[in-house]
C-alpha cells in the first residue's frame, strides 16, 4: 500500500503530539497548574513560573526572558486573571521559536552532518537520505567518519535501507579523501544531494576543527557550485547537555541547523526553545522514533501546538 506524503505528515504530527506528552506534563501542564493556584498576578507567581520553566530544561537564560516578557505583557495588556496568562505564555513561546520557514535545498547541495557518538547521527543520515529521496532527489552518502569503529558498516546498512549509494573507504582513511571520492561520484551521477558523515570528537577541538576545515577546502575546490549545509545532531533526552554540545560545536564549525533526535518520550523537549533562543540556530529536523519516516522537517507552530495541546 502506498502512503501519501500528506498521510505521513499527519501521522507524524499525531505522533509528535503523543511523543511530547512527558514534556507537556513537565511544561505546559505544570504552568497551568501554577496559574490556577494564584488568585492574583504578583512576583510570587512569576517566580513559581520561572522555576517550572527551568525544570523543563528551558534553562536559566531563556526562562528568565520568557518570564520578563510575560510580566511586560501582563502590564501592557492589563491582565488581571492569572489563568489568562497561559495564552500569553503560548504566544511568547511561539514568537521565540520563529516562523515556519521552509528549509529549501538547491541542487546540488553538500550536507555535512556532525555530532557526538550516541546522539543518533548515523540513523539520522539514513533517514535524511530516505526523506530527500522521497522528495525526488538523487542522494549519495559519504562515510567520512572514518575513525569510529564500524561507523562505515553501520552507515552502509542505513544506505541500503534508504536505497542510496554509499561512498566509503577503509577504517582510518583520510575523511577528506572520502569526501573527494564522494564528490566525484556525485558529479558523475548528477546527484542532487551529498550527505557527509563527519567525526564528532570534542575531546580535541583543534583536531576536529582541522578535519572539518580540510573537508571544507575539498568541497570549495571540487564542488564550488554546491550549496553547503552543516547540521548538528543532538539528543533531546540529554536536555541541557544538548545545549552545551551546541555551544561547543558552534565554536569549531559553522553549524547552520540542528537535527534533534529522540524527542518522543522525553520530559526534556523544552530544550528546543533554549537552543533556538540562546544559539539562534534553527532546528531543521526532529526525530520521534526508529522508523524511516520518523525524521521530518521541524515546524515551530506544530511544536508549540503539540507542547500546549492546542488544536
Amino acid at each position: 500500500m502506498i502512503i501519501s506524503g500528506r498521510a505521513i505528515e499527519m501521522n507524524f504530527l499525531n505522533r509528535l503530539k503523543n511523543g511530547l506528552g512527558k514534556t507537556r506534563q513537565q511544561f505546559s501542564s505544570r504552568t497551568a497548574d501554577v496559574l490556577k493556584l494564584f488568585s492574583k498576578i504578583d512576583d510570587a507567581l512569576f517566580e513559581e513560573l520561572e522555576e517550572v520553566l527551568i525544570m523543563s530544561d528551558i534553562g536559566f537564560e531563556t526562562s528568565g526572558e520568557i518570564v520578563e516578557r510575560l510580566r511586560q505583557k501582563a502590564r501592557e495588556e492589563k491582565i488581571r486573571d492569572p489563568e489568562t496568562l497561559q495564552k500569553a505564555l503560548e504566544a511568547i513561546v511561539l514568537d521565540m521559536m520563529g516562523t515556519d520557514d521552509k528549509y529549501e535545498l538547491r541542487n546540488p547541495t553538500v550536507m555535512l552532518i556532525t555530532g557526538v557518538n550516541g546522539v543518533g547521527k548515523t540513523t539520522s543520515i539514513g533517514k535524511l537520505a530516505h526523506y530527500y529521496k522521497e522528495q525526488g532527489k538523487q542522494v549519495i552518502i559519504a562515510a567520512a567518519d572514518t575513525f569510529r569503529a564500524a561507523a562505515s558498516e553501520q552507515l552502509e546498512v542505513w544506505a541500503n535501507r534508504a536505497g542510496v549509494k554509499l561512498v566509503m573507504q577503509q577504517e582510518g582513511s583520510d575523511p577528506a579523501s572520502v569526501v573527494y571520492d564522494a564528490i566525484s561520484a556525485a558529479k558523475a551521477r548528477g546527484a542532487d544531494l551529498l550527505i557527509c558523515d563527519t567525526a564528532g570528537r570534542l575531546h580535541n577541538k583543534q583536531n576536529l576543527m582541522n578535519e572539518l576545515a580540510k573537508i571544507n577546502r575539498v568541497i570549495d575546490r571540487e564542488f564550488p557550485d554546491a550549496q553547503k549545509e552543516v547540521l548538528l545532531v543532538l539528543d533531546a533526552t540529554t536536555g541541557q547537555n544538548a545545549l552545551s554540545q551546541a555551544k561547543s560545536f558552534t565554536g569549531v564549525a559553522d553549524v547552520n541547523g540542528i537535527i534533534l533526535t529522540k524527542l518522543d518520550g522525553t520530559a526534556k523537549g523544552g530544550i528546543v526553545i533554549a537552543i533556538k533562543k540562546e544559539q539562534n540556530i534553527p532546528v531543521r529536523f526532529i526525530g520521534i522514533g526508529e522508523g524511516m519516516d520518523d525524521l521530518q522537517p521541524f515546524s515551530p507552530s506544530d511544536f508549540v501546538n503539540a507542547l500546549f495541546d492546542r488544536q
